[in-house]
Order: structure tokens, then sequence, then C-alpha cells
């Protein structure tokens, strides 16, 4: 299998596009969710540029391993809190960034976990919530996932199954250079 090795430069570059789409689209987020490990840089880079607070989330699906927490209190944002005041449900903005959508695994979980954790058979996850008000943003978007989360923006598209490569961050092995 090839490699793609992308430089520091480059991936600045990658959130520069994806900082250039956000300000196109007139969507900003409340906070900003960087995936563990590789979804990190970008979403502090994102974050910063933004003026906006990060936290991090740690879904971790890779090489069999499931070591990956739940966070109610996103789930909560993302569908909304019931307000007194107003009667429309008060939902955050929040942008999921990680490096890459590689298989959909990582956000097909994050999507499963929040509707389980909060009100899982209401229909407003699906109407209401993912590329609405929940938005996420990759550095590279592998067309042929099986992700089932609209990718809101990404600067990168590549297809796996027509062109099979294993995509080198900055941040990975760069000791060994």
């Amino acid at each position: 299998m090839k490699h793609t090795h992308v430089s520091w430069n480059d991936m600045q570059g990658h959130v520069q596009e994806i900082l250039r789409q956000i300000q196109q689209s007139s969507w900003h987020p409340d906070y900003v969710v960087g995936l563990t490990r590789g979804g990190l840089t970008p979403a502090v880079m994102i974050s910063q540029y933004l003026e906006c607070p990060m936290n991090a989330l740690h879904v971790s699906l890779r090489d069999g391993a499931n070591e990956s927490e739940s966070n109610l209190w996103m789930a909560e944002d993302a569908y909304g809190h019931p307000d007194s005041e107003i009667t429309s449900n008060v939902r955050k903005n929040i942008l999921i960034v990680d490096d890459i959508n590689d298989s959909g695994a990582t956000l097909n979980w994050i999507k499963e976990d929040w509707r389980a954790s909060c009100y899982p058979r209401d229909p407003i996850w699906d109407q209401g919530v993912w590329g609405h008000n929940v938005r996420v943003a990759v550095l590279f978007d592998n067309e042929s996932s099986d992700c089932k989360v609209p990718i809101s923006y990404s600067a990168v598209s590549i297809n796996k199954a027509a062109d099979p490569q294993w995509v080198v961050f900055p941040w990975e092995a760069w000791w060994k250079k």
C-alpha cells in the first residue's frame, strides 16, 4: 500500500481550507471537539482561529480496541436543552474535528453513542442535529467510507477503494525522519 505523507505546511494549508469553508457557510461553533489523537492538533488550530473553546473526546476503535468515552454533556448540547423562557430547545453548535474520515467507524460510533445517551427515540437526531448544529471537519475525507455522518468540511477528498493509501500525518512517527 502506498503512503501519502502530509507535511506540517500541507496540514496548515488543509486547516486554512477548512476555515475558509466554515467562513463561507456563515456557521460558527460554540465549541470545537478534537478527537484523540489525530484530531487534536487541527482542532486546537481551528479553535484558536475561531476564538472558541476546544474539548477533547477520546474515541479509539483502531486495531480492535474499544477504549472510547461517552460524553453525555456533549450529547445534551447537541440535542438541546429545554429552556423555560423559550418554547424551543437551545442547541449548541458543535464542530467535531478529526484528521481523517477513514472507515467512518469513529464518527458512526459518536453518532450512535450520543443518540443512545440522550432521548434515543427522538427523530430530531436524524432530522435536525447532524449536519445542522453538529458539523464535522476532517483534513482527509475517504469517499468510500461507511460514514453515516455528513462531512461538512474537508480539505482533501480521497477514495481508498480506488486508490489504496495510508495517510501519514506530521505528528505520526516524526522522530523517525
